[in-house]
C-alpha cells in the first residue's frame, strides 16, 4: 500500500512538474527560521568533533520544469569544525523540501572532493525521464569532505590534493566526513521537521563517490538502508600506485600514444571484438572475452613513423597498461596489486583527460597529462612525501624505498576493501553496483575483485539476497560521448528492494548517447552480458538475452 501511495504520489509530481510547476507555485515558502544559526552539539556526531554550527538557511523557490523540476526546498548551509584547529573544516548542505516523503538521499564526491556536490542532482547513471531525488521529496545533503579545492580546481577536476598534509583532512576525507556529515544532517533534518525521523536513509556516490558508497555499507552499516556505488575507487591507494605506473610507462622515450594513435587503438579494439556478442553496434558486451593484439597495429620495423600504426614502444605501453600491476611489499590493508585497464577503456579518446591525456607525463607534471597521473601526482607531493616541490615521477610505485612504510600507512585509511558485509546486510541494506566496462579512470576490473570476495565471503546465494553488481557495456566513467551513455533509473529499484522486498527483475538501462536513439540492453546481473539473440531489433533490450559464462546458448 505504501509503495502504491509513492507511486502515484511520483506520478502527480510528474504530471505537475510537466507544466512548470502549478501546483508548487501555489505554496507556501518553505520556513527554514528554525534553522538559521542552528548550533551542532558535538554529542550529536559520531566521531570526534568540536561541533558545528547552520551558517545560512534560505527559500529557494521552485525552478525548471519537466523532470529536472524543483519544487519548494529550504537550503541549509553549515560546517562542521575540526578537533586539530588547522585542519579545515568540513562544509554541507541540506536541501528540505516542503513536501517530504520521509526519506534522505546523501550524495558522494568525486577525485580529491573539495566541493559539495550538487544536492539537486541525480544518482549516477541516473534516469533522463524521472524525477531526481529531491524532486521526488527526499530530503537531499553532501559535503566537501572536509576541505575546500583552491579556486584553480573547482568544479570541475577534483585534482587538489593540497589538504593532503593535515592528518585529520585526510583521515575526513578517507571516510570520516561521511559519517560526520551523515550525522549532522540528520541533526538538522529532525530539528526542521520537528523530529520526525526518516523511515528510510539512501546513498549514492560514483568514483571517490563510489568508494564513500562501499565505506559506509562495511564502516556504518546501519546509517543506510541502501547504497548505489557507481565506479567504486575502493582500493584507493592501489589505484594511486597503478597511476604511478602508467606515469613512468607513458614517460618513457617513444612511448606516449598521442590522442591519433589512441583513437587507433580504440578503433582497432572495436573492429576486433565488437560482433563476439552477436551484434556489430559500437558496444563490447563482453570485455572479458576480448583477445586483441596490438600488435596488429604496428608500424613497419617498429618505429613511430606515422599516427596510422603503432611503434614497438607504444605497443609495450598498451600492453602495460592493460596487464595487472603487482607489487613486492606489503600494504597494511593487504591489497597486492591492480588489475589493470582493458585496451577498450584505456584509449578511450572520448574523454582524453580520464584516459591517457594528450601529452606525456613529465615533469613538473602537465595540466593536458591523463587525469590518472595527475592524480598521482598530486598524492606524493601531498599526502606521501607531503613536499610540494617533489618529483613523483621519482617515486617508483613498485619500490617505494623510504615511502614504502607511509604509503602502507595511507593504504590502512584509504582503502575500503572489506567484502565481510554481513552487518550490513543483516541490518536490512541493500546495494547496487554499477561500472562501465569501458571506464577509462576506474577499472571495471577491479570492482568486479571486490565483489568476488564478498561472494567468497558471505556465499553467492547470500550475496544475492543484498547486493548486485552491473556492468554496463560501452559506458564510461563520465557517462557523457561514451559508445553507450548509461541510463538507469537505480534508486526506484533500490526502493523497491529495500522497502518492498522487491528485488530487481530484468532491469533494462537506455542509451542516451545522441547516436544511441534510445536504444536499451538488459542490464545483466554479473557475471552474465547482454548477449543479441540473433533477431529482432537491435534497438531494444527483448532481443537480447543475459549470457551467463555457464550458459550453452
Amino acid at each position: 500500500m505504501k509503495r502504491t501511495l509513492a507511486a502515484a504520489a511520483l506520478a502527480c509530481a510528474l504530471l505537475s512538474s510537466t507544466l512548470l510547476f502549478p501546483a508548487q507555485a501555489a505554496q507556501e515558502p518553505a520556513d527554514c527560521s528554525n534553522l538559521r544559526g542552528l548550533q551542532i552539539p558535538a554529542s550529536e556526531i559520531g566521531l570526534p568533533t568540536t561541533g558545528g554550527e547552520v551558517r545560512a538557511a534560505n527559500t529557494i523557490a521552485p525552478t525548471g520544469s519537466g523532470t529536472s523540476a524543483t519544487g519548494t526546498y529550504c537550503r541549509v548551509d553549515a560546517v562542521i569544525h575540526p578537533v586539530d584547529p588547522q585542519a579545515p573544516d568540513i562544509t554541507l548542505r541540506v536541501a528540505l523540501p516542503q513536501q517530504w516523503n520521509k526519506r534522505t538521499m546523501m550524495f558522494g564526491g568525486g577525485g580529491y572532493d573539495g566541493t559539495i556536490p550538487d544536492v539537486t542532482g541525480n544518482v549516477p547513471f541516473g534516469p533522463t525521464n524521472q524525477l531526481r531525488p529531491l524532486s521526488r521529496g527526499y530530503a537531499t545533503y553532501a559535503s566537501d569532505s572536509g576541505h575546500q579545492a583552491a579556486p584553480g580546481f573547482k568544479p570541475v577536476t577534483s585534482l587538489d590534493g593540497s589538504f593532503g598534509v593535515n592528518d585529520e583532512a585526510v583521515h575526513n576525507f578517507a571516510g570520516g566526513a561521511l559519517k560526520k556529515t551523515h550525522d549532522t544532517a540528520h541533526f538538522i533534518i529532525r530539528t526542521h521537521y520537528e523530529d520526525a525521523t526518516p523511515a528510510h536513509s539512501y546513498f549514492a556516490g560514483g568514483s571517490s563517490g563510489g568508494r564513500e558508497a562501499l565505506a559506509v555499507a562495511q564502516r556504518w552499516p546501519t546509517d543506510f538502508d541502501g547504497v548505489i556505488a557507481a565506479y567504486p575507487a575502493w582500493n584507493a591507494v592501489s589505484l594511486n600506485l597503478f597511476f604511478g605506473y602508467e606515469a613512468q610507462v607513458l614517460s618513457r622515450p617513444g612511448a606516449f600514444l598521442n590522442p591519433a594513435e589512441q583513437d587507433l587503438l580504440y578503433r582497432g579494439v572495436i573492429r576486433s571484438c565488437d560482433g563476439e556478442d552477436g551484434l556489430r553496434d559500437g558496444v563490447i558486451s563482453h570485455e572479458a572475452g576480448c583477445r586483441f593484439q596490438p600488435r596488429t597495429l604496428r608500424c613497419p620495423g617498429g618505429k613511430d613513423t606515422a599516427d596510422t600504426c603503432l611503434s614497438d614502444h607504444q605497443i609495450h605501453a598498451a600492453q602495460a597498461l592493460s596487464s595487472p600491476l603487482r607489487w613486492k611489499y606489503r600494504l597494511a590493508s593487504g591489497e597486492r596489486g591492480y588489475p589493470g585497464f582493458p585496451f577498450l577503456s584505456g584509449a578511450d579518446m572520448t574523454t582524453p583527460l580520464l584516459g591517457m591525456g594528450s601529452r606525456a607525463p613529465g615533469r613538473p607534471m602537465p595540466k593536458d597529462s591523463g587525469y590518472g597521473v595527475q592524480f598521482w601526482d598530486q598524492w606524493v607531493r601531498y599526502f606521501v612525501t607531503r613536499d610540494p616541490a617533489h618529483d613523483s615521477l621519482a617515486v617508483d610505485p613498485r619500490r617505494p624505498g623510504i615511502w614504502q612504510q607511509r604509503i602502507s600507512r595511507l593504504s590502512a585509511m584509504q582503502d575500503v576493501n572489506d567484502p565481510d558485509l554481513r552487518r550490513f546486510a543483516k541490518a536490512g541494506g541493500k546495494l547496487l553496483i554499477l561500472h562501465g566496462a569501458a571506464d577509462e579512470l576506474v577499472s571495471h576490473r577491479s570492482t568486479v575483485e571486490y565483489f568476488q570476495r564478498v561472494q567468497k565471503v558471505m556465499g553467492p546465494l547470500a550475496t544475492r539476497e543484498f547486493a548486485r553488481l552491473y556492468l554496463i557495456p560501452g559506458a564510461n566513467h563520465v557517462n557523457v560521448d561514451a559508445a553507450f551513455a548509461a541510463s538507469y533509473d537505480s534508486l526506484s529499484a533500490l526502493e523497491d528492494w529495500t522497502e518492498e522486498d522487491k528485488a530487481p527483475a530484468r532491469p533494462v538501462v537506455t542509451d542516451t548517447s545522441p547516436s544511441g536513439n534510445a536504444r536499451t540492453r538488459p542490464l545483466c546481473a554479473y557475471p552474465s552480458w547482454p548477449k543479441y539473440r540473433g533477431h529482432g531489433s537491435p534497438a531494444s533490450a527483448d532481443s537480447f538475452t543475459c549470457h551467463s559464462p555457464r550458459s550453452r546458448t
